[in-house]
């Protein structure tokens, strides 16, 4: 075999291998831990609530193991199974060639490999979610969802794998620079796009109708010096109790979204302070900063690939036999991951730091108790483990973990919280 085949086999299986021992370590910490609650939340979390959530994430670290195993199996059934020359053989035996070939190759393969994780997608909401009284969507719903994000992948992934493949076809020795600007502009075109055409498709959002809580809303804006098109609230309860909330978009497609299951159960105050911190990411840069390291990546990528494509080697080490761009694109995505998986902590190193400089933000703008208490209600109420492990936190966390996070917001300059003083929470 080609070393590259060794060191390809080496990658995936030393990846897969990698997450099971941390998946194993991270299920032996909570298993430790399973009865005490962390002080900084015995006056909030009872031992029950701790214990489930404890069950919860046990359960879903289960499914994350089969999924880490079915998940390596597919990219080597792929790769050196033979999976991406059989559909590019069936689709040249249809007659396609050119760019409607590589296309055509690119999004079968995307689309089938999307498919074959819905049954452990199913896995997880029909069987520990439902458990754990957490899933409210119903077979109906979760298969609406999957038909359309299919269709919508095709909508959205033809055109761009025609684009793709045409210029590597066309663009000269060069294909990768002009690939990369295209990948670029499609990433900030579905940034722009996403809260305003394609979100709605899964969604519904409303504007905001709670008085009070849109002028301290506004007032918040206002003092963050940020203009969105409006406030709108996502019926998230029709396929979850879990609360959340977020702000997307580009320009004048920005919005900002909060789950109705979090309008359930925080305070005006509390919620206040969630949006601030969301607000943090834009105010320090965030969201630039990881488009221009995506960009950065992307671009670096795109040069490999560049070599990459044009030798025989990479194909026939990676079980496809006859060349092409587009075998050559699909090649490059399962082939690489693995090999990156080392850099994964530095990945979550830069999310957690920007979670901490959000939560500044917020402890300045809004009130640091009110952010404290908001998220111990949805620890509390999401289930999520109060403590982790640190090697599975450092590989898997884009947030810091609970009791670290509270600690900082509960530090001697956090000043306490009318809002929050109301719901009886404070410790």
């Amino acid at each position: 075999m080609h070393p590259l085949t060794w060191l390809f086999l080496a990658a995936v299986l030393g990846s897969a291998a990698l997450e099971l021992w941390l998946a194993a370590r991270q299920a032996r910490h909570l298993r430790r831990h399973a009865e005490a609650v962390p002080p900084a939340f015995e006056r909030v979390v009872t031992p029950a609530a701790h214990r489930r959530a404890v069950d919860y994430a046990l359960a879903r670290l289960r499914v994350a193991r089969v999924g880490t195993v079915w998940e390596a199996l597919l990219v080597l059934g792929w790769t050196l199974g033979g999976g991406i020359a059989v559909a590019d053989r069936l689709w040249r035996a249809a007659g396609l060639e050119g760019a409607a070939l590589g296309a055509a190759v690119i999004v079968t393969v995307v689309l089938a490999h999307t498919a074959l994780g819905l049954p452990l997608a199913a896995w997880r909401t029909f069987g520990v979610e439902a458990r754990f009284g957490y899933n409210r969507a119903t077979p109906a719903l979760f298969a609406a969802d999957a038909v359309r994000g299919g269709l919508l992948l095709v909508a959205i992934g033809w055109p761009l794998a025609w684009v793709l493949v045409r210029l590597m076809n066309a663009a000269g020795p060069l294909w990768w620079l002009w690939a990369w600007g295209v990948w670029v502009a499609f990433g900030a075109l579905m940034a722009w796009a996403w809260p305003a055409l394609i979100a709605p498709l899964f969604n519904r959002f409303t504007p905001l109708e709670d008085e009070v809580l849109r002028r301290r809303i506004e007032g918040l804006l206002e003092r963050s010096g940020f203009r969105s098109r409006g406030v709108y609230v996502m019926d998230g309860s029709r396929r979850s109790t879990h609360g959340n909330a977020w702000f997307a978009g580009l320009g004048r497609s920005r919005r900002i979204v909060l789950y109705d299951t979090l309008l359930e159960r925080l305070v005006p105050g509390e919620v206040e302070a969630v949006l601030a911190h969301e607000l943090g990411h834009y105010r320090h840069g965030h969201v630039r900063r990881r488009l221009l390291r995506s960009a950065l990546a992307a671009l670096a990528g795109f040069a490999l690939l560049g070599w990459l494509a044009g030798t025989p080697w990479f194909h026939a080490a990676l079980g496809v036999p006859e060349p092409s761009p587009h075998a050559a694109l699909l090649l490059f995505a399962f082939a690489v991951p693995p090999f990156l998986t080392p850099l994964t902590p530095l990945a979550a190193w830069f999310s957690r730091r920007d979670e901490l400089e959000a939560d500044a933000f917020a402890a300045r703008a809004a009130d640091a108790g009110a952010l404290a208490h908001a998220l111990v209600k949805l620890y509390r109420d999401n289930g999520t483990p109060l403590t982790t492990d640190p090697l599975w936190s450092a590989f898997h966390d884009s947030h810091p973990p609970p009791q670290a996070r509270i600690a900082r917001l509960a530090g001697p300059d956090a000043g306490p919280s009318p809002a929050v003083a109301t719901t009886g929470l404070r410790g």
